[in-house]
């Protein structure tokens, strides 16, 4: 698995509502004859999209992507409360199927990627963590997602048809913040996916062999309050093209059939 470094993230992923909304309203269109396409994407997206908003920009000049990365369930509701997102982007398919039944996306979703859990802990591995188990001792740290959101669904699950209970020091609001947990030591281990570890070089990944069978499906789309459809809709295709799929696939993402 290829080992990616982490470049700075677009936008802060607690950006609350209001701030997202008023972003989009102050920066209108951007440069005089700019469009401004504006992308939520799951947290655990943070690298690829960077690089696809690269991309893309480099053959859509007049085209400004803003990036905004957060859990995939908080995204949904920034999205069902009026959030002026041009495509987005989910770890799972449950909050996007949440926007379907509303009636908020502008066509049908697609499945671009696959991914999941494993366990993160510092290079080094000071806790000597060898297997999920490891993860139920009291005497170890360990920071996980919030239920709510994809990577938290997915690691309850694992812990579910492993027959093991970890009891978290915290659970955080995205897949992100738990991997920075790990990564300045303020964890001993955290459940996270199979690519936030290969996107750091802080962290060394412990594998858990009941995770294959918990596959988080990525789906995108473009949502009814999309202020660019067009816009949005060839960025959908650069993420679902054979582009789009070496990008995923060389961060160590699971492609669909």
């Amino acid at each position: 698995m290829t080992r990616r470094s982490r470049p700075a993230r677009s936008v802060v992923a607690a950006a609350v509502l209001t701030l997202v909304v008023g972003a989009g309203t102050a920066c209108g269109n951007g440069a005089e004859g700019e469009r401004v396409l504006t992308v939520f994407a799951a947290a655990s997206l943070t690298d690829v999209f960077t690089e696809l908003e690269q991309r893309f920009e480099r053959t859509h000049d007049d085209v400004d992507v803003r990036l905004h990365f957060a859990g995939s369930s908080r995204l949904a509701q920034q999205i069902a409360e009026g959030a002026p997102a041009d495509v987005f982007a989910s770890a799972d398919v449950a909050p996007m199927r949440t926007l379907e039944r509303e009636g908020l996306l502008d066509g049908a979703a697609e499945v671009f990627a696959t991914n999941t859990v494993t366990i993160a802990v510092p290079r080094g591995n000071p806790a000597g963590i060898t297997r999920l188990a490891d993860l139920a001792d009291p005497d170890v740290t360990v920071v996980v997602c919030a239920p709510a959101v994809p990577c938290g669904a997915a690691a309850q699950e694992v812990q579910r048809r492993s027959g093991v209970a970890v009891r978290p020091a915290s659970e955080e609001a995205d897949v992100r913040s738990v991997l920075t947990k790990v990564e300045v030591g303020e964890a001993d281990a955290g459940l996270v996916y199979a690519t936030d570890v290969a996107a750091s070089d802080a962290v060394e990944e412990v594998a858990i062999p009941e995770a294959a069978e918990v596959v988080n499906g990525y789906p995108v789309a473009v949502p009814v309050t999309a202020e660019h459809p067009e816009s949005a809709r060839r960025f959908v295709e650069l993420v679902l093209s054979d582009e789009g799929r070496r990008v995923f696939a060389e961060a160590g993402f699971g492609l669909p059939e």
